[in-house]
């Protein structure tokens, strides 16, 4: 009979892993935040020099904005993501019976949806203001709703294939989509003008932190 090692200490459980992970983009994602709220000039320099530049390329390419435009506002648009993850939910309710499961990704979900809203009142940051703009915007701008959106929804669909045993060629082909997906949205929305780039930062921090509490959460809780 096999008998473990002494040497080399057990191997932490899944949901002790997500709590770290949590609890290290709680603390990054709060130091963040603060620094926009008090207006920190060092962070506020780069946040204008990286836009400035990104805004002139939009200028002189007008093809490539044109294709961001559709990126952003179609593909990649938080509703897009929403009903992406509403094709989930009925997956996991017809195919797998897994309706915790199902009740768990909506309410991951609508949390983010809820938490961004939260924050952009509470922030009120004024979005970048262009003389010659080549997209427009509503509402505050930290955090990105779309990069937010984006990571809440790719990162908890990949977690579910994993979960349930993904095939390598979908897996692989899952992670590549979903990596342009979220690094995509957030360079797009940096490019048309309408994030500053701390933005597009702020909402791939929350939700990462979101996606590692909701697998805490799920590794801990289901029935």
């Amino acid at each position: 009979m096999h008998t473990p090692s002494v040497d080399s200490p057990p191997r932490p459980p899944e949901h002790r892993t997500a709590a770290r992970a949590t609890g290290v983009l709680a603390l990054c994602s709060v130091l963040l935040l603060v620094l926009v709220a008090v207006e920190w000039h060092p962070l506020l320099t780069v946040d204008g020099d990286i836009a400035d530049t990104t805004h002139r390329w939009a200028i002189d390419e007008p093809g490539v904005t044109h294709a961001f435009r559709i990126l952003t506002d179609w593909v990649w648009d938080p509703w897009a993501m929403r009903i992406l993850a509403a094709l989930a939910v009925v997956w996991l309710v017809w195919r797998r019976n897994a309706r915790w499961t199902a009740v768990w990704l909506a309410a991951t979900c609508a949390l983010g949806t809820l938490l961004q809203q939260i924050l952009k009142a509470a922030v009120g940051r004024p979005r970048p203001v262009w003389p010659d703009p080549v997209d427009t915007a509503h509402f505050a701008a930290y955090p990105s709703g779309h990069a937010l959106t984006a990571t809440v929804v790719c990162g908890l669909l990949l977690w579910l294939l994993h979960h349930y045993g993904a095939g390598r060629a979908l897996w692989f082909t899952a992670l590549t989509l979903s990596a342009i997906s979220v690094v995509g949205v957030g360079l797009t929305r940096i490019w048309l003008g309408v994030h500053w780039p701390s933005d597009v930062l702020g909402g791939w921090l929350l939700g990462a932190m979101l996606v590692t509490l909701a697998v805490m959460v799920h590794q801990r809780y289901r029935p």
